[in-house]
């Protein structure tokens, strides 16, 4: 086991075995699929993956039946907490073909049978309401809210994973927490709509 995930707090987790298996899974795909394909930068995987997780040391998603996650990249943070949010349908947006590719690969290695890939840009997709909107800083909050247009209403929350921008981008904004460790800022924002 590595040592950096001795710190993280797991909630609701039957089977602490089985999340470290696919952890280890992922990362051996990763490693696969960046030496061809350059998915990610990233030079300690491990705590991206606690960077991932890390929230729900903060906040309980555990209500959430549906939730989305806006430009999924290689997956962090949408595959590490459909591992552990179960009961959760996972719809991850990820619009470049070798980044989705890499998660439809992933979800069948993984057996994340609550995850599911489309290789489109959410703002082309048909809409559907979900109950959490995630993000890892890829773009500003506002920008962010106007792309997801219809896919939220008053009672979805926005997921953002952000840097130290994160108290400018949300001037004149209302209903919201920030958690922090670290260098993450973990944004909860309650839409208005």
């Amino acid at each position: 086991m590595n040592i950096y995930f001795k710190k993280v707090k797991f909630l609701n987790l039957q089977d602490h075995d089985i999340f470290f298996e696919k952890i280890e899974k992922y990362k051996k795909l990763l490693k696969k699929f960046n030496a061809v394909h350059n998915l990610t930068h990233f030079e300690n995987i491990d705590e991206n993956i606690i960077d991932s997780i890390k929230i729900l040391d903060f906040y309980d998603l555990n209500f959430a039946k549906n939730i989305i996650d806006v430009g999924s990249g290689a997956g962090f943070p949408a595959v590490f907490l459909a591992c552990l949010l179960n009961n959760s349908n996972f719809f991850l947006f990820e619009p470049n073909f070798k980044k989705s590719s890499f998660l439809r690969v992933i979800k069948t290695e993984l057996e994340l049978t609550n995850m599911n890939i489309i290789k489109e840009k959410i703002q082309n997709y048909p809409k559907f309401r979900v109950d959490v909107i995630s993000s890892r800083a890829l773009m500003d909050v506002k920008s962010l809210i106007s792309i997801c247009k219809g896919f939220y209403d008053e009672k979805t929350i926005f997921l953002l994973y952000k840097g130290s921008h994160i108290y400018e981008e949300l001037k004149q904004m209302e209903n919201y927490s920030i958690f922090n460790n670290g260098f993450r800022n973990y944004c909860i924002l309650q839409s208005k709509e």
